[in-house]
C-alpha cells in the first residue's frame, strides 16, 4: 500500500493541475489514497505579491472543493483544506463546514510563502485552536524564505503542543538538516518527502526515528506523470523511494512511511 499525503488540484500561479491527474496517478503508479489539497487557495504569486481580486478564491469556496473532489471518490481521495491567513479570517462559517466534513477532511494546510505571511504569525493563531479543538494535524510548506523556514514551525509547535505539525519539504531548496533536527528534538513534529532527496529520508530516520516522516509528493505538480518523471523528461526522485529505498531501510521503516505513519497521523 502507498498514501501520498501531499497531493494538489487546482489552477493558481501558473499551475493547472487537474483532478483527472490526480486520479490517473492514482490508479497508474498504485497509489491507495490520497491527501489532497486545493491550490486555489494561493493568495501570493512566486514573488509573493498579493494575486488581484479576480484571482483568488475564497477559502470555503475551496474548502468546499476539496471536499467535493473527495466525496466523488470516497475511501481514496480525502482533504486537507488549505486557508487564507493573509486575506481571510476562521470565520465561523469555516469552522462549522469543517465541523461539519470531518469524515473527508483529514488536515489544515498552509503555505506561508504564498500566503506571505510568517507561519508563526498572530494571524495563524485561531486556525490553531480549530486544529486542536478537532485533533486536525496541520500540513505546513516549509522551505528557506522567511516567512515558511522550518524555526517558525519549531516555535509554532511550541506553542500547541497537542497539535500535530508536519513539515512539508523538510525546508524546500535546504539541505534539510535543520528540519531533520528539528523534528528529533520535538514530539509534535513530522515532515514529509516531497522533493525530498532519499539520502535526506535515510538520515530522518536513522536521527528522528521512523514514525515521523510520511510519503508526500506534491503530484500531478510536474504533470500526471510526477511520479515517473520531471517536466523536462527527467527521471523523478520518487522512482527512489519505489525502486531503491527498499534496499536501505527495513521493511517496517519503509511500511512506516509509506503508508502506515499517514495512517495513524490521519486516520485513515
Amino acid at each position: 500500500m502507498i498514501i501520498d499525503s501531499h497531493v494538489h488540484f487546482g489552477s493558481s500561479c501558473g499551475f493547472d493541475m487537474k483532478k483527472e491527474y490526480v486520479l490517473y496517478a492514482m490508479e497508474h503508479y498504485g497509489i491507495s489514497k490520497m491527501l489532497v489539497s486545493n491550490c486555489e487557495s494561493a493568495e501570493c504569486d512566486h514573488e509573493q505579491n498579493r494575486l488581484p481580486a479576480e484571482f483568488q478564491v475564497p477559502q470555503l469556496v475551496s474548502a468546499e472543493r476539496a471536499v467535493n473532489f473527495a466525496r466523488d471518490n470516497p475511501g481514496k481521495i480525502y482533504a486537507a483544506i488549505w486557508l487564507k491567513p493573509l486575506n481571510e479570517e476562521c470565520d465561523p462559517r469555516l469552522q462549522m463546514f469543517i465541523k461539519g466534513n470531518l469524515d473527508v477532511i483529514r488536515a489544515l494546510k498552509f503555505h506561508p510563502y504564498h500566503s506571505a505571511v510568517p507561519f508563526d504569525d498572530p494571524r495563524i493563531e485561531s486556525y490553531m485552536d480549530l486544529a486542536e479543538t478537532y485533533e486536525l494535524p496541520v500540513i505546513t510548506h516549509t522551505g528557506s524564505s522567511n516567512c515558511d523556514n522550518v524555526d517558525r514551525v519549531l516555535r509554532m509547535a511550541k506553542r500547541h503542543p497537542k497539535v500535530k505539525f508536519i513539515m512539508a519539504h523538510l525546508g524546500l531548496g535546504t539541505d534539510n538538516q535543520r528540519a531533520i533536527e528539528i523534528a528529533a528534538e520535538v514530539p509534535n513534529i513530522y515532515g514529509d518527502t516531497a522533493w525530498v532527496p532519499m539520502l535526506s529520508t535515510i538520515q530522518f530516520i536513522n536521527q528522528a526515528g521512523p514514525d515521523k516522516l510520511l510519503f508526500g509528493s506534491d503530484t500531478p505538480i510536474d504533470g500526471p506523470d510526477t511520479y515517473a518523471q520531471n517536466r523536462m523528461g527527467q527521471r523523478s526522485m520518487y522512482q527512489d523511494y519505489f525502486n531503491e529505498l527498499p534496499k536501505y531501510i527495513s521493511k517496517e521503516n519503509y511500511d512506516k512511511l509509506m503508508y502506515k505513519n499517514a495512517q495513524k497521523i490521519f486516520g485513515l
